[in-house]
């Protein structure tokens, strides 16, 4: 980027006095009035201060970029000057910068997105060479200054002893453009002067530039987490060393983390030398469809887990309250301290799951730019009533719509900030949307009304294979618009005064959290450390009748957990409906318990309860086989693609 294209010596001033940071801002925004850069200068003013109160402007080393976006610039500008005297009250991330090179950026409304983000990056990268901000420092004339804006640094040849060492890092900085930049340089440079290879991923405004490959993760021997923000993709750096800072240290240090850095790599205890094979493998832009479809499931769920664990458990304490003490009135009446509970506990399973699964499966495939469009078709899903299931899809959709923009929108330069922060978000969110209201969500409304009915004209003489039927509907897809058809149908029942349906219901509500715990528990040796952790939670949310705690499970690995949990939720069903089980209060899990009917009420708890017991044994005995299944199959495949090298390598020598 050339930054003499957006300013002029008559722009630039040195040696400049200022008694005050608005001073010195006062000062430049005349300067850029008096070029004919502004259509009110009073009103740009009132923006660059508007800008100063949101975060510090100054960085450390002396430099301040104060900015402005508004519709009162002409056109894209800056400013500059350098300070007589450093000024100390200026706002600094750095709280002992003493201010004498200020730098005032003039963006026009429309550019905010765009020229704004590539000339604050290129400045920020240029401003981490101390030889660059300090030859701008130096200059005598406006003149001199110009000159040096575009001026490249002269490269000395030096004779480095190259150690053979080479150090990963990622920076990333909240607003993801000055410090993502700037830390990224300094590290280079010092890797330079110490003969260590470094090479930085930035996870910045633009998503990630540089990634990291698999490969070069291998070779490395530490890693460097500069960052202010959540690292994506953290665990892709597990087995390497780690050295963890905030984003402004390497402007300050750079040198002595790498050198920490290199001490903590030869502590480390020897890496297994990964097989040849799986050095030569590049992490590639564009994975396999299937892993790709793989690992967004993944990160979908790996965000939405704490949104399910948080709500279902306020929900939890909601329902728990009012049915132990008998506040089912003050649990209905609104705006009552137990209804607002579980409104928040409700809202959080019902309302932000589904937008938060889609958001970061489609962040997954798409990046940034993508995380508006998912957002937009999780809450598509929430409108058109299609549950976590239409999350699924609508997530896969925005990061495919997104990830195809982006392949046949490709930019570079000042416009590519404006394609990815304004341009894909709203094509994206304008696509999905589309798709997701107008083309999937009336067949699924279609679909489930039918469903009711169908379940309407099956009561009475039918009572049992009602109860095997909204058994096998409540798991199938845990909270989605099949289980929610059966809850519509059991409360429109219970209204009728028939009140089995609910009670069948109500019972199979547990099935699903309490088979994945005991799965978890009796054969915890086929389940990862991240499903068992989840199992020792999900028995308390089934004691709610809550069932998104086996979601996670049901996602990972659809094919087996759905009909393990189906087969036990339908002889729960098909145990209460036998025995004719009552049940006329909306409520669900173990809280019921005292409020069901039948011939007596210890005899219709005991059935009730001892259903959803034999119902989630099943379940979990199933998924405990299933899942054992698998594992062999896979040790199978492995042992057979073992063999099969084995004998190749002997036929090659032979």
């Amino acid at each position: 980027m050339e930054l003499q294209n957006l300013t002029s010596t008559a722009l630039i001033h040195t040696n400049v006095s200022f008694t005050s940071k608005d001073e010195a801002i006062r000062y430049l925004v005349e300067q850029l009035n008096q070029e004919g850069k502004l259509h009110s200068k009073e009103e740009f003013y009132q923006s660059v201060m508007e800008r100063e109160t949101l975060s510090a402007t100054g960085f450390e080393g002396g430099l301040a970029i104060p900015h402005g976006k508004s519709s009162a610039v002409k056109e894209a500008s800056f400013a500059v000057a350098t300070l007589q005297t450093p000024l100390d009250d200026w706002e600094s991330i750095d709280e002992n910068n003493r201010v004498e090179l200020v730098i005032l950026l003039a963006i026009p409304e429309a550019e905010a997105g765009s020229t704004h983000l590539s000339l604050l990056s290129e400045l920020m990268t240029r401003m981490a060479d101390p030889a660059y901000k300090e030859r701008l420092l130096q200059a005598k004339t406006s003149k001199a200054l110009y000159a040096s804006l575009d001026q490249e640094e002269e490269e000395k040849e030096r004779a480095v002893s190259h150690t053979g060492k080479t150090i990963l890092a990622v920076t990333a900085c909240p607003a993801g453009i000055a410090h993502t930049y700037m830390a990224a340089e300094a590290l280079v440079r010092a890797g330079n002067d110490l003969g260590v290879e470094v090479l930085v991923e930035k996870q910045g405004a633009n998503g990630v530039e540089d990634r990291i490959s698999k490969s070069q993760v291998t070779k490395a021997d530490a890693v460097i987490f500069a960052a202010d923000v959540a690292v994506k993709d953290k665990q892709r750096f597990s087995s390497l060393p780690k050295v963890t800072t905030t984003v402004a240290a390497p402007l300050k240090n750079a040198e002595g983390l790498l050198q920490e850095a290199l001490e903590k790599a030869e502590k480390a205890p020897a890496r297994q030398e990964a097989a040849e094979v799986e050095v030569e493998e590049e992490e590639q832009e564009d994975k396999p469809f299937k892993t790709e479809i793989k690992d967004s499931v993944m990160t979908g769920i790996s965000y939405i887990i704490p949104i399910i664990v948080a709500g279902g458990m306020t929900l939890a304490f909601a329902v728990l309250v009012s049915q132990a003490f008998g506040l089912q009135e003050v649990y209905e009446t609104e705006g009552s301290w137990l209804w607002l509970l579980r409104q928040l506990g409700g809202n959080m399973l019902g309302t932000l799951m589904v937008p938060v699964l889609a958001a970061y499966m489609a962040y997954s495939i798409g990046d940034k730019p993508a995380l508006g469009p998912g957002f937009a078709a999780g809450i598509c899903a929430n409108l058109i009533g299609s549950g976590f299931l239409g999350g699924m899809l609508g997530g896969l959709l925005a990061g495919y719509i997104i990830k195809f923009l982006k392949k046949k929108l490709q930019t570079t330069g000042t416009f590519s900030g404006f394609v990815s922060f304004w341009l894909y978000p709203v094509l994206g969110t304008l696509s999905v949307g589309c798709i997701m209201l107008f083309v999937i969500g009336e067949p699924l409304a279609a679909m489930n009304q039918g469903l009711i009915s169908w379940l309407e004209g099956m009561s009475g003489g039918n009572a049992i294979l009602l109860g095997v039927i909204l058994g096998a509907m409540v798991s199938f897809d845990l909270g989605g618009p099949v289980n929610k058809a059966a809850y519509t149908f059991c409360i429109g029942a219970m209204a009728s005064g028939n009140i089995m349906p609910y009670a069948a219901f109500a019972s199979v509500k547990m099935v699903s959290a309490f088979g994945v715990t005991g799965a978890t528990i009796v054969g915890k040796k086929y389940f990862t450390k991240p499903e068992q952790e989840i199992g020792k939670q999900t028995w308390l949310l089934g004691l709610a009748g809550i069932t998104e705690g086996a979601i996670p499970f049901m996602i990972k690995d659809p094919l087996r957990v759905i009909p393990s949990l189906i087969a036990g939720s339908a002889v729960t069903g098909g145990i209460v409906a036998y025995f004719n089980i009552g049940l006329g209060v909306p409520g669900a899990g173990i809280f019921s318990l005292a409020l069901v009917e039948g011939p007596s009420l210890f005899v219709a708890a005991s059935i009730w309860l001892g259903a959803a017991l034999i119902g989630a044994f099943i379940s979990m005995v199933l998924l405990i086989i299933t899942r054992k299944n698998k594992l062999k199959k896979q040790s199978r495949k492995r042992s057979d693609k073992t063999e099969d090298q084995q004998v190749e390598m002997k036929e090659a020598v032979s």
